[in-house]
């Protein structure tokens, strides 16, 4: 069309199943975790059963409605991608394609970094800046922004990469059944990569825009030596919520050690933090750190 329609028509992103849809939860809120929120959360608490299942079935509402082979859903839906979904925007074969697919894949969680990328797949790096941004446009993969502020001058300044869906990641990584990942070298990095899909589909299934509330940190500025991080940075109303997420079900206080680097930031106000992990219960570590169940997302 001609005519954008813009400022007249409402877009709506169409993410994966979440898990409160999977387990028929109508709390419709974005996650942020002020007072309000929890309460209001734990009037529509479920138990999240059998979640290793789901982080390695994936969200595709298809394997939730009919019976489907795992392995032949997936293999179906790589190929239908690459020959009808991004074949004019791609200048290379489907088996390179494929290569720098699952290169992409066996790093979510981490930060991204394209030579390290390019070398792997054998392709140049303005090549894999082209293809990732394929990937994101297609909602494949979603690029966390490091929080930017003058007064945070140690920071790194790439994005955090992250596969939307970890059922396809865990195809792509050859991940073949729950049991095998969840004992995996990989699990931490999947489990963090589904909680922060989770807290995306919060708020795009609420029809708010994350992109503007959602950011990490990692860098030297809380000491001189060694890097810290902060999992994941929510903003709201001019204060930043810090968000670790652990696939621990036992968690200490010092897991939040650098919510404090925040505070350089004056012209914002530092939130409770929040261990997002496998506990069993609500619990404080400490007045102004929570650590809560995933069921709160």
């Amino acid at each position: 069309m001609s005519e954008s329609l813009a400022g007249r028509v409402s877009i709506t992103e169409l993410s994966g199943l979440s898990l409160r849809e999977i387990h028929g939860v109508k709390f419709n809120r974005h996650f942020v975790p002020t007072a309000e929120y929890l309460e209001e959360r734990e009037k529509e608490m479920k138990a999240y059963d059998n979640l290793w299942e789901t982080i390695h079935k994936g969200s595709y509402p298809e394997l939730y409605d009919v019976e489907r082979d795992w392995q032949e859903y997936y293999s179906s839906y790589v190929s239908t991608y690459l020959e009808r979904d991004i074949n004019e925007l791609i200048s290379a074969d489907s088996i390179t394609f494929t290569k720098f697919l699952t290169a992409v894949a066996a790093r979510t969680g981490e930060i991204l970094n394209y030579a390290h990328i390019a070398g792997e797949v054998g392709v140049s790096e303005p090549t894999v800046k082209s293809w990732i941004s394929i990937l994101e446009r297609t909602g494949i993969v979603f690029l966390l922004q490091p929080y930017s502020a003058s007064a945070l001058n140690r920071a790194i300044k790439a994005p955090k990469l992250y596969f939307r869906d970890t059922g396809l990641a865990c195809y792509l990584t050859r991940w073949l059944t729950a049991d095998t990942l969840k004992c995996s070298a990989v699990a931490g990095n999947m489990f963090e990569t589904f909680m922060v899909s989770e807290i995306l589909k919060s708020y795009s299934n609420e029809g708010k825009d994350y992109r503007f509330n959602t950011f990490y940190y990692r860098g030297k500025d809380k000491c001189a030596s060694g890097e810290n991080e902060i999992d994941l940075i929510l903003e709201e109303n001019g204060v930043l919520y810090p968000i670790e997420i652990k696939m621990s079900g036992n968690p200490k206080a010092n897991m939040g050690a650098t919510n404090p680097v925040l505070d350089k930031i004056r012209e914002k106000t530092r939130g409770i933090g929040v261990i997002l992990c496998l506990i069993d219960k609500k619990t404080y570590l400490r007045e102004n750190l929570v650590a809560l169940p995933i069921e709160y997302v």
